[in-house]
């Protein structure tokens, strides 16, 4: 394919100028409130610090709301990429403050693709309007989730309920207060294909046996929306709470897992950008041996070296999301994978060079370097593992027809 990217709208670039605007005059101003909140509360709680109800006031205001969902904002997955990647140089702010935050906006692509009316009316709209939050139930501790049909929670049909039992973790977000609802994916049918084994169902937070248990910390840290161990034991819901179909739960979490990858992609190399920003700043103040660093040559080749894995990692990111605006997630599905590979590995090679040249404040809570540095080598977990998107590609380059056919090999005189 020959790519010739369209160039954004109006509408995008003013959007692009006011999410600048917002990251200068609220988003940075407010970390130190953020922080201090969570500081002053105990490790593992997980209050939602005022200041983010603030925030979202302010951008909705501002009109920076609901814009990775193409059918709210009218923005291309290609225009939105430039403005989720300023959210990510505030990562636990910036997000959410748009409502375009995970695990939420995969939950409410889902509803908006395949929710009944009732859904939507009930969930979906509450999402969109930053009342509630969500989770995603799909990983389990005893076996390995990253193959969706090794999953072995139970749904099983009861009359005009399913009954659901099984225990997941690493669900993202099922701490925060204002989570009220899951999507569970389970086995309706075991006897299924392989494929069509796996039903998703909503089950709301508060129903007769969620039991949300300790929140997971990642490195050492405990997020504000939590990582939970959730055992669902004996759930009852009304068959209604069925998202799509029986036996569509794999085909759902394919759907939804693509725009969620390329997502966390785009939010990614704002904290490179912010990584590397913090890096040349340090550079430049910091005296050591008689001189700044700055002035030596091994400083100068990293910062060029992460200038250039940045550069890089955007392009195949906006490459994928070129693809997905003009042939869709499937086709780009590829190009997603390798960008979800691609974009942490630069990432964490630009923050952890920040990390050296900070020191001993590198690895502290003196900087955000060591949260951006955990979350991102966390990254290289979710939503699928490096080695599935690698083999994933593999596969696919084995299988592809070459552009020509090659010259005769220089083996061939030995046959």
């Amino acid at each position: 394919m020959y790519p010739a990217y369209p160039a954004p709208t109006a509408e995008a670039l003013a959007h692009y100028d006011a999410m600048v605007s917002f990251m200068r005059e609220e988003v940075f101003p407010a970390e130190a409130a953020y922080e201090t909140f969570r500081h002053e509360a105990a490790p593992g709680d997980h209050t939602v610090p005022p200041v983010v109800e603030e925030l979202k006031v302010k951008a909705r205001e501002r009109g920076l709301w609901n814009l990775f969902l193409p059918s709210e904002s009218g923005l291309t997955q290609l225009e939105y990429a430039p403005i989720a990647e300023l959210s990510g140089w505030s990562l636990e702010l910036a997000p959410e403050a748009l409502n375009c935050q995970a695990p939420d906006t995969g939950n409410m692509e889902l509803l908006h693709l395949i929710g009944t009316d009732e859904q939507q009316a009930t969930w979906l709209r509450p999402l969109l309007d930053g009342e509630i939050r969500s989770a995603f139930a799909m990983t389990e501790p005893r076996v390995a989730s990253s193959d969706a049909t090794n999953i072995e929670t139970r749904i099983v049909r009861d009359g005009d309920e399913y009954v659901i039992n099984g225990r997941k973790w690493w669900i993202s977000g099922a701490a925060d207060p204002r989570c009220k609802v899951l999507i569970v994916m389970g086995k309706t049918d075991p006897e299924a294909a392989t494929h069509r084994q796996q039903s998703m169902v909503i089950v709301p937070t508060d129903t007769a046996g969620v039991d949300i248990q300790r929140s997971l910390p990642v490195f050492g840290r405990q997020d504000q929306h939590g990582h939970c161990v959730v055992e669902l034991t004996d759930v009852r819901v009304p068959v209604t709470n069925i998202l799509g179909e029986e036996g569509g739960g794999f085909a759902a979490a394919q759907a939804r897992l693509g725009p969620g990858r390329i997502h966390h992609v785009m939010r990614a190399l704002g904290a490179g950008e912010r990584a590397l920003a913090m890096m040349v700043a340090r550079v430049q103040e910091r005296v050591a041996f008689g001189k700044p660093l700055a002035d030596q040559s091994a400083v100068r080749e990293r910062i060029a070296e992460s200038r250039i894995e940045l550069d890089q990692a955007r392009a195949l990111c906006h490459h994928a999301a070129y693809v997905v605006d003009a042939r869709g997630n499937k086709e780009a599905r590829h190009l997603i994978a390798a960008a979800k590979v691609a974009v942490p590995r630069a990432v964490l090679s630009v923050i952890d060079r920040s990390i050296q040249v900070h020191g001993g404040a590198g690895v502290s809570d003196a900087t955000p370097l060591s949260m951006l540095y955990g979350w991102h080598r966390a990254m290289r977990l979710f939503d699928g593992p490096d080695e599935v998107h690698l083999t994933t590609l593999g596969r696919a380059e084995l299988n592809r027809t070459p552009l020509f056919d090659l010259p005769e090999s220089i083996f061939s005189q030995f046959d």
